[in-house]
């Protein structure tokens, strides 16, 4: 029987053992440096050039926010753990940081999504060869109970793989019905997501959702979503051949180094996972409430969603493991800032409607913009002024009733913007389309 995978959350007497009261004043004291936030960034893949903020986030996923569990008053458990997705270019050492990830965490699990299937990911019944009685195996999300997934070309995962994820990003459970097994598995996981664009290079003209085609359902779970591009600029290609280059001739020195401040760090995190368990202050939650409705008010000015009660959380889950990084017990004003930076710096990228250059949540949350949907319904709207023009008429034509639209409009309207105006009006029962007729309805 593995017990380190079956102990308790609660149960530090493992962890309490492998620290001697001399580590843990070092662990203590290094908490105290001016720099501590850049300094274990910085640690984390210290082979891969910049991506500061990036490596900040996966900082804060490794620490995690504090665990809530309500469930005896009947409001439930709190997430505690942060979901991160990383997508981009081809070649920008994301999969690099993926297997870093992987063996700095002792219970990580690192799973490919063309080589996962869905029995892989949750759990699979077989036969015991002793006894002939059907048990059950976990599969990598229930392995990694307390740790971090990493989950490499997750584009490429099949729908049904996929649509497992929904529970455990959010429930952290995983409910099992096999072969006449029922039961619910802890999946207390972290994951950390790599994806490709569908076109290879990353399109701007393109929202997230066209660029990778994830569902949005599965996009809005994710706390973090970080753009990893190719900037093509002649500055940075020197800078980062230089460094490549440095690292083939790094003498052992330098090696021993880098290992020392590995074991510093996976021994860093392991007692902060265990040991810090901040509260929020009084000023930090009131800063939690004006940094939502703050968000709020960018979009509501221009009729659009631009913050979530997800969102919120995920801010929460941010300012506590920033806090448990500094090893304090008090969530202050200072971790809501750092977390309110590192998330504004994500959605810059991954949530910026390509139309406007605003930000606009709804695109990770229902996978369309307020701009598209508003612009979808302008179509719509000029479709059916058309056909009331002509009166009373039994049928059309799809193409000459598309051609007269796009003489008439201000804008440029696609074959694509066009049949979601035709697909509104049919689900407003106004016209039926069959082939290359449309015929209105009666």
């Amino acid at each position: 029987m593995d017990t380190k995978r079956l102990r308790e959350t609660g149960d530090d007497e493992s962890t309490a053992a492998r620290f001697s009261p001399e580590r843990i004043e070092e662990l203590k004291e290094f908490s105290k440096k001016q720099d501590i936030y850049g300094s274990l960034a910085r640690a984390i893949a210290p082979s891969i050039y910049e991506n500061e903020d990036i490596k900040k986030g996966i900082l804060l996923q490794l620490f995690g926010g504090t665990r809530k569990d309500f469930g005896d008053t009947g409001r439930g458990k709190f997430r505690a753990e942060l979901n991160i997705l990383l997508c981009g270019d081809p070649g920008t050492s994301k999969s690099q940081l993926l297997q870093y990830v992987h063996n700095l965490v002792p219970r990580g699990q690192y799973t490919s999504g063309k080589g996962s299937s869905a029995v892989g990911l949750t759990a699979y019944v077989t036969k015991d060869p002793e006894t002939r009685q059907l048990v059950l195996q976990t599969g990598a999300l229930v392995l990694s109970d307390n740790g971090v997934c990493c989950i490499d070309e997750f584009d490429k995962m099949n729908d049904s793989t996929r649509s497992i994820l929904h529970e455990v990003m959010e429930q952290q459970t995983m409910s099992i019905a096999k072969a006449g097994i029922i039961c619910s598995l802890n999946a207390r996981t972290s994951v950390l997501a790599a994806a490709n664009p569908v076109e290879s290079q990353w399109n701007k003209n393109k929202t997230i959702i066209e660029n990778i085609m994830l569902p949005h359902t599965l996009l809005s779970r994710f706390d973090l979503i970080f753009l990893i591009l190719d900037p093509q600029d002649e500055v940075f290609d020197r800078r980062l051949a230089n460094h490549l280059v440095s690292l083939y001739y790094q003498t052992e020195k330098e090696q021993e180094e880098e290992y020392l401040e590995m074991s510093i760090l996976r021994d860093y995190m392991a007692y902060g996972k265990s040991y810090i368990h901040p509260k929020i202050s009084e000023e930090a939650g009131q800063a939690f409430i004006q940094a939502y409705v703050d968000m709020r008010k960018i979009g509501s000015g221009r009729g659009q969603v631009s913050a979530y009660p997800r969102q919120l959380e995920s801010l929460i889950r941010l300012a506590e493991a920033h806090a448990k990084m500094r090893f304090s017990q008090v969530v202050t004003i200072a971790d809501v800032e750092e977390a309110k930076r590192l998330y504004r710096e994500a959605m810059k990228q991954a949530a910026v409607d390509p139309s406007t250059g605003k930000i606009d949540i709804s695109i990770l949350t229902t996978g369309i913009s307020g701009a598209a949907r508003k612009r979808r319904a302008e179509v719509a709207q000029a479709v059916r002024k058309l056909i009331m023009e002509k009166g009373k008429v039994p049928s059309l034509k799809y193409q000459k009733l598309y051609e007269e639209l796009k003489e008439q409009s201000d804008f440029l309207i696609t074959k694509e913007m066009f049949n979601d105006g035709l697909q509104d009006l049919a689900d407003d029962e106004f016209l039926i389309r069959t082939g290359n007729l449309i015929r209105l309805c009666s």
